[in-house]
């Protein structure tokens, strides 16, 4: 059934191997609530060539037209025009040149995470990595960009902290955002969904296999040489956005 009314529109800007997913799990599993995973990966991967895992498939199957891609994010109805639309997006799809003023009519949560952790997990998957690979940079850009429009900071959130506690967190957001918080965010049915990225096999098996978000562990990953490297680049733009997250005594 669909409605001409205008959707709530949330847009999560994380960088890759964080705990993006799950939370797109948990906004999806709201019921009020549709989801879009990463709209821009196609019109990304055309734009840069590079050798992504099913990168075909991505194309093929998704708009390689970033601009209509973002008109319709910020203008056009929310799918089985729900009130609420999730926007799942990678901060290093924001090409540079690319026209960002749509991102301006949503309501822009950036997700981080230390980037030592994300090198880390990052080679597990692919071969080589680069300071552009991780998302911060862009999510550093992205920050200012909202910052000097709007006069104050967007919402930052450290996937580290929320992990320790995701129900203060999402009863925050959500207070942030005028809508409620539902017990249905805290936990989903397992398996596949019809809203995954068709890149879902490459990436989401433990997704698929979860039911809630992750129990918090400490980790301390010992990178070296280029990894290293990059985790260090990158540690700047991060530090910076983590000195504005929300502090997990506030959304307690």
């Amino acid at each position: 059934m669909s409605s001409t009314r205008t959707p709530l529109r949330v847009a999560m800007w994380s960088g890759p191997r964080n705990i993006s997913t799950a939370m797109m799990r948990a906004w999806e599993n709201r019921g009020d609530c549709a989801v879009s995973d990463e709209p821009l990966y196609a019109a990304y991967l055309a734009a840069t060539g590079l050798d992504h895992p099913g990168r075909d498939e991505v194309i093929a199957d998704g708009d390689t037209d970033a601009a209509r891609v973002a008109r319709a994010l910020s203008e056009g109805p929310a799918p089985d025009g729900q009130p609420v639309w999730y926007q799942k997006h990678m901060s290093h799809h924001l090409l540079p040149g690319m026209d960002t003023d749509w991102v301006h009519r949503l309501h822009n949560i950036l997700l981080i995470r230390d980037p030592a952790q994300v090198v880390d997990s990052y080679l597990k998957s692919r071969a080589t990595v680069a300071p552009e690979d991780i998302g911060l940079l862009q999510q550093a850009q992205l920050f200012d960009r909202l910052a000097q429009r709007s006069g104050q900071a967007p919402m930052v959130i450290d996937a580290e902290d929320f992990l320790q506690a995701p129900e203060a967190f999402l009863r925050a957001v959500c207070g942030a955002l005028g809508i409620a918080f539902t017990p249905r965010m805290l936990h989903w049915p397992a398996g596949r969904r019809d809203s995954d990225g068709i890149w879902a096999p490459y990436w989401y098996d433990a997704v698929w296999a979860s039911t809630g978000f992750e129990p918090w562990r400490p980790r301390a990953p010992q990178l070296q040489g280029q990894a290293l490297a990059v985790a260090e680049a990158c540690r700047p733009a991060y530090a910076l956005l983590r000195q504005h997250r929300l502090l997990p005594e506030a959304a307690a």
